[in-house]
């Protein structure tokens, strides 16, 4: 098999990379393309208690594992099977459950810091950043977190204000200066997902 495509989405958190990836494995087979969240590749933090590791600082690049990453990256290059971790966002750390996922033509990666590391922006092919504004990414969060995550307002508002908003604009939003193409998400979208898709179609022909 040849080079596979590797496209990056990022974007702040709930800005709509999970709707925006769903529409681009829309166009094509499920075989052809395989979805790797980096949200997978958190340290693990077996070491610490509960309390603990919900001080964590989960916006700041430390906190993912992108040796791993990058490692996995590039056995999937080569035509290898990886075991990629998983994560359990209620226990707030690494489950002991691995995941296969097999080399395929198309696979992306999907995560807030996605862009961060230099390393792994050079093995992209089509860099997308995903934009929404700091409202309305909030309330999706407020929705997410308590309805998925067990979360509560009070723990959601503050750590938006003291890591989630700051790392923001600290790490997030800097990466959008990487991205070939720029999405915004407040409205639709299916224009910038049909230039995608055929960007794609572009680059599998050749």
């Amino acid at each position: 098999m040849s080079k596979p495509i590797i496209i990056a989405v990022a974007g702040g958190s709930s800005s709509g990379k999970t709707t925006v990836v769903n529409k681009i494995m829309k166009n094509f087979s499920e075989e052809k393309v395989e979805v790797i969240r980096h949200d997978d590749y958190y340290k693990d933090q077996s070491d610490k208690t509960l309390e603990q590791r919900k001080q964590v600082n989960y916006d700041h690049p430390l906190a993912l594992d992108n040796d791993l990453f990058y490692q996995h990256i590039l056995d999937l290059i080569d035509g290898k099977q990886i075991e990629k971790p998983t994560y359990d966002f209620v226990k707030l750390n690494r489950t002991s459950i691995t995941a296969k996922v097999n080399p395929a033509e198309i696979i992306i990666l999907e995560g807030i810091l996605v862009l961060e590391d230099e390393r792994i922006r050079g093995l992209c092919d089509i860099k997308i950043f995903v934009e929404a504004d700091e409202d309305i990414r909030l309330i999706r969060r407020i929705k997410r977190d308590t309805t998925e995550r067990g979360r509560t307002l009070e723990h959601i508002l503050d750590q938006y204000l003291n890591t989630v908003k700051p790392m923001h604009h600290a790490f997030v939003k800097p990466t959008k200066r990487y991205a070939d193409i720029i999405i915004p998400n407040d409205y639709a979208h299916d224009v910038a997902v049909d230039i995608i898709k055929a960007k794609i179609i572009t680059i599998l022909n050749n």
